[in-house]
């Protein structure tokens, strides 16, 4: 029988899509069985707090957007109030259940998954509260998804700052791990974006918190992967509704690009800006205003400093580098497939009109959604500073090819907080970014194909270890991927954190799957 030497990949006798020698970093934690839980689902009667048990609603939360980590509660709580989360906790504190909290459920490594215990749903809480149009201030529920909240704000002729591209994501779930989006570079994540919380201690206090008020349990829950509390509202900064002027340049090369893409963020020479590849021969820079004044002030300044094409250069480029390499021509059709699928998306008549995007919110979500969601998604990234990153970028591209077919690179940078250190340690921030960090997510087209868990799994490891080698960070290193957290941070950050969350949170019943 063929095997591999120890070590190395091979075929496995058994499957032969499972691959030998591969290093586990972390799986799914064993399921919670304890003996409380018909005592504390008692205590939460007593209270009123109706817990969900059936076979049917606990189902509906087995799996998140990745859709390879499984797992079922005990019983699920829809939030109702900030009163009857605090009851759920201290009773979980008592009875030592842990708890999970899900917003959108758009984890791809098994955060959001109950693996026994109670499943915390966050999205019964999802109204606006107050908007202060003349603070450029709202005021709403943590549950909320992004593009509900878009829609509330749009008509009183507001937007938000800076939100998921994916924006069925709640704005809770956001603020826990950072929110990234095209105008990231400009406006920061959008946890840079709270101004203040309310949060639900993890054993039942509620507290308000800002930068001036309990400032020390706001930098723990702001990207703290909610291992300090629940969010349950929020203060967001707001901004005067635009629409969107857009610009789509196109390249042969990843690193061209991301020098082109970080000239324009560190000369504030457009108001959006990132980079969506179809694997690494079409690399697309979009440049995006929110106004014609500053469109113009790019044409004159940046766009011939730019080395990127039009569609039509880009394709006269394309096409004798594809008939110099006829066995490249299965590749070339699939760019074609690709390109006349998705950029309608991003043209659809209802949105936009004379060259400008009247409502992003639907363009973005809609195309996220449409072309990059399937029954397994996995999206490994690094978090890089910005000297660092086309290397981490050209390396995990590698590994890119090396796994799949088809894939996708989306880049984004991110304008960091002056007094960032207090809120980013142990976050996707790296510690040696300044002034810009820089993102990568890596996301196989994987489409009705199935992989296995060896496989895929293989694949993040490979590119979580050019993290670990460059000195960088992760915008998703918990779940299925604890095993790298001290591989990243060092023993001494962990254990510092590890040490206040024990102090927080007693019987470690908060989303204690998540990092810890």
């Amino acid at each position: 029988m063929d095997t591999a030497p120890s070590g190395t990949f091979g075929i496995c006798p058994v499957g032969p899509d499972a691959l030998q020698g591969i290093k586990r970093q972390q799986t799914n934690p064993a399921r919670w069985n304890g003996a409380s839980w018909p005592s504390f689902v008692a205590a939460l009667a007593a209270d009123e707090v109706e817990v969900r048990a059936t076979t049917t609603a606990r189902s509906a939360f087995a799996t998140d957007a990745g859709g390879t980590a499984y797992g079922l509660a005990h019983g699920i709580v829809v939030a109702k109030s900030a009163t009857q989360i605090s009851t759920l906790l201290r009773a979980a504190q008592v009875h030592r259940v842990p708890v999970t909290v899900r917003g959108g459920g758009l984890t791809t490594e098994g955060e959001s998954i109950a693996f026994g215990g109670v499943l915390l749903d966050m999205t019964g809480m999802s109204r606006v509260l107050e908007i202060d149009a003349a603070a450029l201030t709202v005021r709403t529920q943590a549950g909320i998804f992004w593009h509900s909240l878009a829609e509330e704000l749009r008509r009183e002729n507001l937007d938000y700052l800076s939100a998921p591209l994916n924006l069925t994501s709640t704005v809770g779930g956001s603020l826990n791990v950072g929110g990234i989006d095209v105008n990231s570079p400009r406006l920061g994540c959008s946890a840079d974006q709270a101004l203040a919380l309310q949060v639900v201690t993890p054993t039942g206090d509620i507290v308000e918190c800002s930068d001036s008020q309990n400032s020390e349990l706001f930098e723990r829950v702001i990207l703290g992967y909610g291992q300090f509390g629940v969010i349950t509202e929020a203060t967001l900064k707001v901004r005067p509704y635009t629409p969107v002027r857009m610009h789509y340049f196109y390249y042969s090369s990843l690193r061209t690009a991301i020098e082109d893409l970080q000239l324009l963020d560190r000369n504030d020479a457009s108001d959006y800006s990132g980079i969506l590849t179809i694997m690494d021969s079409a690399v697309n820079l979009l440049v995006a205003f929110d106004s014609a004044e500053r469109e113009r002030a790019f044409l004159v300044a940046w766009r011939q400093r730019l080395r990127g094409h039009g569609e039509l250069g880009f394709a006269l480029r394309a096409i004798p580098r594809y008939a110099l390499r006829p066995w490249k021509l299965p590749e070339a059709w699939y760019l074609y497939k690709r390109k006349t699928e998705l950029f309608p998306e991003f043209r659809r008549p209802e949105y936009l009109r004379a060259g400008v995007m009247h409502d992003r919110t639907v363009v973005f979500s809609r195309a996220v959604w449409k072309f990059w969601g399937h029954r397994q998604m996995v999206i490994p990234d690094i978090a890089t500073s910005a000297e660092k990153f086309a290397d981490a970028v050209v390396r995990g591209n590698a590994v890119c090819r090396k796994y799949f077919p088809h894939y996708t690179l989306y880049c984004v940078g991110i304008k960091l907080r002056a007094d960032h250190r207090p809120h980013y340690e142990m976050s996707c921030i790296p510690p040696d970014a300044e002034g810009w960090a820089y993102g990568c997510e890596f996301e196989p087209m994987i489409g009705d194909a199935v992989y296995s868990r060896d496989h895929l799994q293989s694949f993040k490891d490979a590119i979580y270890d050019i993290g670990v080698d460059i000195g960088a960070s992760y915008y998703r290193f918990g779940g299925m991927m604890k095993g790298y957290i001290r591989r990243i941070f060092g023993d001494a950050v962990v254990d510092r954190h590890l040490a206040m969350k024990r102090a927080a949170d007693p019987a470690m019943i908060l989303n204690r799957d998540v990092i810890f």
